[in-house]
């Protein structure tokens, strides 16, 4: 498990529907009987095909996710700590990433980082009394 799939949470935060489900797959909502949230994939089980696992990655909940968490970083270290989790995260999975995310989640990096670098940074200083 990654740090960025710990940051995420995809099992416990990701709302996923049937709806959401057939859409990727491209299959009738009514072909799906059930799917279970699991740790690191969903599992659909298929009324035409038995079962069959589904990463997270590859839905746009996850997507979106990502997103979510780099517009609330709050100082350029936590988003550059951040980005460097995503880094590890496309290469050590890059298969289960779908071509355009990276470049989709760059661009909310840049702007999230260009309103920060303009934002005055708070130093910790001690204030005498």
């Amino acid at each position: 498990m990654t740090a960025l799939f710990r940051r995420i949470k995809p099992a416990q935060k990701l709302r996923i529907t049937l709806y959401t489900v057939a859409e990727f797959l491209k299959i009738p909502k009514s072909r799906i009987l059930r799917v279970e949230c699991w740790g690191y994939v969903l599992f659909v089980h298929r009324a035409d095909r038995g079962g069959q696992f589904i990463s997270y990655r590859q839905l746009q909940q996850w997507q979106n996710a990502i997103a979510c968490q780099i517009q609330k970083c709050s100082t350029l270290k936590e988003l550059q700590q951040l980005w460097l989790f995503i880094q590890a995260d496309h290469k050590k999975y890059k298969k289960q990433y779908n071509d355009t995310v990276i470049p989709f989640l760059c661009k909310i990096w840049e702007k999230r980082w260009g309103i920060l670098q303009n934002q005055p940074q708070l130093v910790d200083a001690a204030i005498d009394f």
